[in-house]
C-alpha cells in the first residue's frame, strides 16, 4: 500500500509578511481617513442623544414631583374642609353647654382647628410655590429638549449624508482588509492590532525616511537600517514598537497598487 504524502506547507517569507502587512496599513489608514471625514460627528449624534434622554427623564420627574404636590394640596384642602366642619359643629354644641368647663374644651378644640386650618394654608402656599417652580423647570426642560431634538435632526442629516457618500468604499476597504488579514500569520496580526491601538495616528507600519523611523521620528542606527533593508527580519523600532520597512518596500507596494487599480 502506498504511503499518502503529506501536504507540504508553504513557508511564508518574510518579505512577503512584511508586504502584507505594510498593504493591511495602507488599507486601515484608507478607512481611519473615512472615519476622519465624518469627524465628531458619531460623538456628537451620541452626546445629543445622551442629553435629550437625560432632559425626558428629568421632565417625566418634575411632571411626577408636580402630581405629586397637586395631591398633597387636594388633601390639605380637604383636611381645611375637615377642620371647617369641626369648628362648625363645636360652635354648635357651645350654644348647649352646661356648665364653663365644656364651653372651655369646645373652645379649645376650635382654637385648635383654627391652628389647623393656618398650618394647611400654610402647606398649600408652599406646595403652590414648589409646584409653580416645578413648572417652570420643566417647561424650560421641555423647550431644551425641542431644542436639542432640532440639532440632534440635523447632525444626522449630516452624518448619514457623509455616510452614504463613503458607504461602498468603506465597506470595499474593509473587504479587503479582511483579505490581507488572512494572508498574516495571527500571532503577528495580533501584534499588529496591538500596535495600531495604541499608536495615537493608528500607524503600525512605518518606512525608515531619512534614517529615521516615520513613526516617532527617532534616528534608526546604520547596521539597523541594513538590517531592514534586507527583510530577512520583523523589526520593531526600539522607541514606538512600530514594525518598521524600508522606503524602497513601500515605493515597491505602491506602484504595484497603481498598476492593479488601473
Amino acid at each position: 500500500m502506498a504511503e499518502q504524502k503529506t501536504p507540504e506547507v508553504k513557508e511564508v517569507s518574510v518579505e512577503a509578511r512584511l508586504k502584507a502587512l505594510y498593504d493591511l496599513q495602507r488599507v486601515v489608514s484608507e478607512i481611519d481617513k473615512i472615519k476622519t471625514l465624518r469627524g465628531e460627528l458619531p460623538l456628537e449624534v451620541q452626546d445629543l442623544e445622551d442629553e435629550i434622554a437625560g432632559l425626558q427623564t428629568r421632565i417625566e420627574k418634575y411632571h411626577n414631583d408636580i402630581v405629586d404636590l397637586r395631591k398633597r394640596i387636594e388633601a390639605e384642602k380637604i383636611k381645611i374642609e375637615e377642620s371647617r366642619a369641626k369648628i362648625e359643629k363645636n360652635t354648635e354644641q357651645q350654644n348647649n353647654v352646661r356648665n364653663n368647663r365644656e364651653y372651655d374644651a369646645l373652645s379649645k378644640e376650635i382654637e385648635f382647628q383654627n391652628l389647623e386650618i393656618e398650618l394647611s394654608e400654610k402647606h398649600i402656599r408652599e406646595y403652590t410655590a414648589e409646584e409653580e417652580t416645578k413648572m417652570a423647570d420643566m417647561e424650560t426642560a421641555k423647550q431644551r429638549c425641542l431644542e436639542r431634538n432640532d440639532d440632534l435632526v440635523q447632525k444626522k442629516s449630516e452624518l448619514n449624508e457623509i455616510v452614504a457618500e463613503t458607504k461602498q468604499e468603506e465597506e470595499r476597504l474593509r473587504v479587503k482588509a479582511l483579505g490581507l488579514e488572512e494572508k498574516i500569520e495571527p500571532r503577528l496580526l495580533t501584534a499588529f492590532k496591538r500596535i495600531r491601538k495604541n499608536a495615537h495616528n493608528g500607524l503600525a507600519v512605518v518606512s525608515v525616511e531619512r534614517d529615521a523611523c516615520g513613526g516617532c521620528f527617532n534616528k534608526i542606527p546604520p547596521q539597523r537600517q541594513l538590517d531592514i533593508r534586507q527583510r530577512k527580519k520583523i523589526i520593531v523600532c526600539e522607541y514606538c514598537g512600530r514594525i518598521l520597512v524600508d522606503h524602497e518596500l513601500t515605493l515597491e507596494r505602491d506602484a504595484e497598487q497603481s498598476s492593479a487599480a488601473e
